[in-house]
């Protein structure tokens, strides 16, 4: 079992930043790839960002890509999520998930998820 809890959500103009994080407890962190989704009101939840498990490789959806940055710390079990430039669209709650086998873009492949952060941009 991976317990995770996500926070850094809150109310932010649009252009400004937040910096989500998520802490994992339980099982060995650094035998997880990592990443965050988020899901708007009445849409499914989308792929943001994923980490490998050494860190040395990151992905990104188009949206976000070039205003967001992921990041793991293995030795304090967490994955970060730093958000610049940010959009009224982007404006959702932002799940991080741990998946034990390789890097995913699907939902369904994650094994674990936190409760969620809400993020909401005002125009």
């Amino acid at each position: 079992q991976v317990q995770l809890v996500e926070t850094g959500g809150g109310l932010v103009q649009a252009g400004g930043s937040l910096r989500l994080s998520c802490a994992a407890s339980g099982r060995t962190f650094s035998r997880y790839t990592m990443g965050w989704f988020r899901q708007a009101p009445g849409k499914e939840r989308e792929f943001v960002a994923a980490i490998t498990r050494s860190g040395g490789t990151t992905f990104y959806a188009d949206s976000v890509k070039g205003r967001f940055t992921i990041s793991r710390d293995n030795a304090k079990s967490t994955v970060s999520l730093q958000m610049n430039s940010l959009k009224p669209e982007d404006t959702a709650v932002y799940y991080c998930g741990a998946d034990s086998g390789v890097v995913s873009i699907t939902p369904d492949r994650y094994d674990y998820w936190g409760q969620g952060t809400q993020v909401t941009v005002s125009s």
